[in-house]
């Protein structure tokens, strides 16, 4: 059986909690209501909980899944120097 290669970076967890979040696009959030947004998202369904409502998104509605993980992904990529100093 061969491995296959998996990120295991915050980053990719942190997209995966913001997709599965309530907060909206159209919110407009700060990084303030991201990294808060993520955090209930974890504590609320877990790493693995937030990766499967990402898939169930896809396969639901892969249209409109591409689009907002692609938001998810910029809002983390926006707010990782941030939280890497506050840290």
């Amino acid at each position: 059986m061969s491995s296959v290669p998996c990120d295991l970076s915050p980053s990719p967890v942190r997209a995966d909690a913001l997709f599965a979040s309530a907060l909206q696009r159209s919110d407009r959030p700060s990084s303030g209501q991201v990294r808060q947004a993520i955090a209930v998202a974890v504590a609320r369904y877990g790493d693995s909980g937030c990766a499967a409502r990402v898939a169930q998104a896809f396969g639901e509605h892969p249209e409109t899944a591409v689009t907002r993980m692609r938001w998810a992904r910029t809002m983390v990529a926006r707010d990782l120097p941030v939280a890497l100093l506050a840290a």
